[in-house]
C-alpha cells in the first residue's frame, strides 16, 4: 500500500471515529491527509469504499491475531490469552474501537457495511465459540454470547460512559474469572 493511501486511511480513521461518517466530508480527509481529491479518487471510488476497506483491514488484522495456533493450550489459557489480546488493543488502539462504536451506532455507516458487520460478528463468534466447545459443549453458543457481551460492555463503558475507567482491574477480575472456568 502506498504511503499517501495508508494516509488517507489513517486519516479517515481518525475523523470517522472523532466526527462521525456522515458529518466527514471527502474534502475534510483531502485537509487533514494534506492530498488531493484526486489522489484520493484515484484510490478510492468514495467515502464508502474509504469506510469499508477501513473495516475490512481492521477484520483482517483482527483474524490475524487470533488465528496462531492455540490447540495445544488448555480452553482456559487461550480465553486468558484472547482477554490479554483484546484489553491490550483497547488501551492501545482506542481510535480503532472508537470508529467501531461510531459505526454500530449510526444507521448509515451500519447499512453501508452491514455484510462487513455480519462477517466479522460471524468470524469472532466462531473464534469464541470453538473455545468454549473445549469446556462445555453443551452450554458453548450461550457462554460464547455472555463472553461476547462482557468484552462489549467492558468496551461500550471504557470508550464512552466512564472519564476514569479502572480498565487494568476489570482485566484482572476477567481473567480470575475465566482462569477457572
Amino acid at each position: 500500500m502506498s504511503d499517501k493511501k495508508s494516509k488517507v486511511l489513517q486519516v479517515a480513521t481518525k475523523l470517522f471515529a472523532e466526527n462521525g461518517f456522515e458529518n466527514t466530508s471527502m474534502a475534510n480527509i483531502c485537509d487533514e491527509a494534506n492530498v488531493s481529491k484526486g489522489l484520493i479518487y484515484h484510490h478510492f471510488k468514495s467515502k464508502e469504499s474509504i469506510l469499508i476497506e477501513i473495516f475490512t483491514n481492521v477484520t483482517n488484522q483482527m483474524i490475524e491475531m487470533n488465528s496462531a495456533p492455540k490447540s495445544s493450550q488448555k480452553p482456559q489459557r487461550q480465553l486468558i490469552h484472547l482477554i490479554e489480546t483484546i484489553f491490550s488493543q483497547l488501551e492501545h488502539d482506542k481510535l480503532f474501537f472508537q470508529l467501531n462504536l461510531n459505526i454500530m451506532f449510526q444507521p448509515i455507516t451500519r447499512q453501508i457495511l452491514k455484510e462487513q458487520i455480519e462477517k466479522r460478528a460471524a468470524l469472532l463468534f466462531n473464534s469464541v465459540k470453538s473455545i468454549f466447545d473445549q469446556i462445555s459443549l453443551k452450554e458453548s453458543t450461550l457462554l460464547s454470547y455472555i463472553f461476547i457481551a462482557e468484552i462489549d460492555g467492558i468496551a461500550l463503558n471504557y470508550l464512552s460512559v466512564f472519564n476514569e475507567y479502572p480498565l487494568d482491574m476489570i482485566k484482572e477480575a476477567l481473567v480470575n474469572k475465566y482462569k477457572h472456568f
